[in-house]
């Protein structure tokens, strides 16, 4: 299920590095008991749209749009509810409209645009203290396989049926992908701009809908639409 977010514009610029903040915002939506919090992320949400470049980051004259999907329905209910409670975002934005659609029949759907980029990572080794990990684009042979790992693991999680017809791709004929350096509380994370072809049986695809695709959809990367 997913829900659409309508928001006013903002009083004071929006920083161009607000994904932190969307995060901030959807968790006080989840409540102070997130179950979500620190494990397998079961959802996605988009980045910010609507708005345009100005000096120091971005301006939303027009408000902002962007959504929130989840795999557990209960949870987009209880983070409705929390809006009208507190429909407050950042820099002075409010949400002023939510629209909630039902994940959709995907039957006919293979080419999936992204909402935020893709972000893929694996780990390598432990190097004294701290963990070292690799980061993977559409550049990357591996990448189309490492989007499917991820994708079959939340399935497991979701005990849902594996799917053995399940492919997942970057369209590399997109002439416009690009990747991206994107810092999320300091580190730097190279992520993918460029649409995937998901093939394999509609509650797959539909279940890609609602968790995203790659790494960390729960901090605003791999929403798919």
């Amino acid at each position: 299920m997913r829900i659409y977010l309508t928001t006013t514009k903002n009083v004071a610029t929006v920083p161009f590095n607000y994904q932190q903040k969307l995060v901030g915002i959807l968790n006080k939506w989840l409540g102070k008991s997130n179950e979500e919090h620190g494990f397998l992320s079961l959802y996605s949400f988009s980045w910010l749209h609507n708005g345009r470049l100005i000096e120091g980051g971005l301006d939303f004259p027009n408000g902002a749009k962007w959504f929130i999907s989840f795999y557990d329905e209960s949870k987009i209910k209880n983070i409705v509810n929390n809006i009208l409670d507190d429909p407050e975002m950042f820099s002075g934005m409010f949400v002023s409209e939510i629209t909630i659609e039902k994940t959709p029949d995907l039957s006919n759907k293979e080419l999936f645009n992204l909402a935020s980029p893709i972000f893929i990572k694996r780990f390598i080794k432990k190097d004294g203290s701290h963990n070292r990990y690799m980061q993977y684009t559409f550049d990357n042979l591996e990448a189309n396989e490492l989007m499917k790992e991820t994708l079959v693991h939340k399935m497991k999680i979701a005990n849902l049926e594996d799917d053995k017809s399940l492919e997942i791709k970057f369209d590399l004929s997109y002439v416009g992908k690009k990747t991206k350096l994107i810092s999320y509380k300091n580190i730097k994370n190279k992520a993918s701009y460029c649409p995937v072809i998901i093939k394999g049986k509609p509650e797959t695809k539909a279940f890609a809908w609602d968790v995203g695709i790659g790494n960390s959809t729960g901090v605003g990367f791999g929403a798919i639409d």
